[in-house]
């Protein structure tokens, strides 16, 4: 071959090579991710038969695909399990280790980390996050230097003024694998309040937001854009996924879109058209807008013709906040003595973690991390199927290598196990998951069984910790097949299984 042969042909490969990729994302399924923000096991009514809330989007994606019933996210707060679902490992190997990030934190996902994001734009896809990112980025002070992390992660947000607003941001979402973002940093209640898009803000925060600490509100003080609306966000991030959707381009190219709703995560601020469509007050008129959202969604991939080859999950980061279980002063229901939520909920008959798990966001209890999981794939998982297989959040990276067909970079997703399986043929995915509370305790789940490291509920239920006398359990330990509410504590009549959880959550913990 002559060399100028030889120059023109090896020349040639990498454009073959991504023709090539681009063929094989033809046959690959699009991937869309929505992830709900504080919502309750039993919020949804097509898992909560007393639910006081109609869900019928969501009822309707659980009649065309399955409802999982055994679902944890790998932590009881919000941004530890959203760097384990787009990264595929547990938080608490990273430095976050109890807490969650405020608006103004360093990335958390660390540089060159593989995301299901990079890995699937790998894979020819094109990729797009819009929502409540609340897994940092770099932001720059007013005196030139980066912004540093809060010297503890379970201290007070911090309200940005002296923040400068004009620098671009980097470590967020376009710089680990999205090629498009719109959204807010972190939680609703925490400044900035402002939108995001892709790398810079959308307009200057310049407005001065007082702290309001009422029931539904628990705003931070902060800044904001002039134009900014809490009220508003739901309807910009939803709009901005249906006008993604709708663009040509998405029936020629595969996509992945996360979408991570601000709702129903305080401040509670349904619209004036959804105020009094639910039976369970303010909160439960915000699960309704947010099913509305989540239907726009599903009505724009209908429209666009794309729902045939698209598998759609949904689920919610968390357990729900407002519960019945939640006292002042003892976790025991005949003490009478409620929290404001307690009363609220008591008040409307709605449990939103029930009416069995015992706990609240932030607890080591089931109703901390037991959280609804639908998902639905056209002529790949079962229409109205449930299934009872356990399976979590960090899963879904591994979940898209195999739907892809592509082999994960060596040392990418160490805690991700693909759901396939459970969602296919309804067979075990994994047999345990380590789950982590806002205070940073532990916990471990295998089969029938959950152990908990220490006593009381480690977050915001009631005692968060139990001084451990002399001859008491150190921990706790509950058979879930014969106590779902995790009412009797059987860590003393069973020492053998505590040696067996406590070994194998070590293995996970110090590997």
């Amino acid at each position: 071959m002559r060399r100028r042969d030889f120059l023109h042909t090896t020349s040639l490969l990498p454009a073959l090579a991504m023709a090539q990729n681009r063929q094989q994302a033809q046959r690959n399924p699009n991937i869309v991710f929505i992830l709900a923000d504080d919502l309750g096991y039993g919020d949804l009514s097509c898992y909560n038969r007393e639910s006081r809330i109609a869900t019928p989007n969501l009822d309707k994606l659980a009649s065309q695909g399955v409802r999982f019933t055994d679902a944890h996210t790998p932590s009881a707060v919000c941004s530890p399990t959203r760097y384990g679902l787009l990264t595929g490992r547990y938080a608490w190997r990273t430095r976050l280790t109890q807490g969650v990030l405020d608006g103004f934190d360093p990335p958390l996902i660390e540089k060159d980390q593989v995301t299901v994001a990079s890995f699937l734009k790998q894979q020819g896809y094109s990729t797009a996050c819009f929502g409540k990112w609340h897994l940092g980025m770099q932001w720059t002070m007013k005196n030139g230097s980066a912004m540093p992390q809060r010297p503890s992660y379970s201290g007070g947000f911090r309200p940005g003024d002296d923040v400068d607003y004009s620098h671009r941001l980097s470590g967020g979402p376009r710089d680990v694998g999205f090629d498009e973002y719109f959204g807010i940093s972190a939680s609703l209640d925490m400044s900035p309040y402002c939108f995001i898009e892709n790398d810079r803000t959308v307009g200057m925060p310049d407005v001065a937001t007082p702290e309001d600490k009422t029931l539904f509100m628990n705003q931070v003080p902060g800044v904001r854009t002039k134009d900014f609306t809490l009220e508003g966000v739901m309807p910009a991030i939803t709009s901005r996924a249906v006008r993604y959707l709708s663009a040509p381009a998405r029936r020629t190219q595969p996509f992945f879109l996360y979408m991570p709703l601000s709702a129903p995560h305080l401040p509670v601020v349904p619209n004036r058209e959804f105020e009094g469509k639910s039976k369970a007050g303010k909160y439960g008129d915000f699960v309704v807008e947010m099913d509305a959202c989540v239907g726009r969604v599903l009505d724009a991939m209908d429209k666009a013709g794309l729902a045939g080859n698209t598998a759609v999950f949904f689920s919610s980061d968390n357990g729900g906040l407002w519960h019945w279980w939640e006292f002042q002063e003892s976790d025991d229901k005949a003490s009478g003595r409620m929290t404001p939520r307690g009363r609220y909920v008591k008040d409307f008959g709605h449990q939103g973690n029930g009416p069995v798990l015992r706990g609240t966001k932030a607890d080591s209890w089931e109703g901390g991390h037991r959280v609804p999981f639908l998902a639905r794939w056209p002529g790949k998982i079962k229409a109205g199927a449930v299934s009872n297989r356990l399976i979590c959040h960090t899963d879904l990276l591994a979940t898209c290598a195999a739907i892809t067909g592509s082999a994960l970079p060596k040392g990418a997703g160490e805690d991700s196990i693909s759901m396939l399986p459970a969602l296919l043929e309804d067979k075990p995915a994994r047999t345990d998951v380590v789950l982590h509370t806002v205070q940073g305790q532990f916990a471990i789940r295998s089969g029938k069984w959950v152990l908990i490291e220490s006593r009381g509920s480690g977050g915001f239920s009631l005692p968060r910790t139990v001084p451990v006398k002399a001859g008491e359990a150190e921990g706790q330990l509950y058979n879930l097949r014969t106590d779902p509410s995790q009412t009797r504590n059987v860590w003393s009549e069973n020492s053998d299984v505590v040696e067996r959880m406590r070994g194998l959550l070590a293995r996970y913990r110090y590997r």
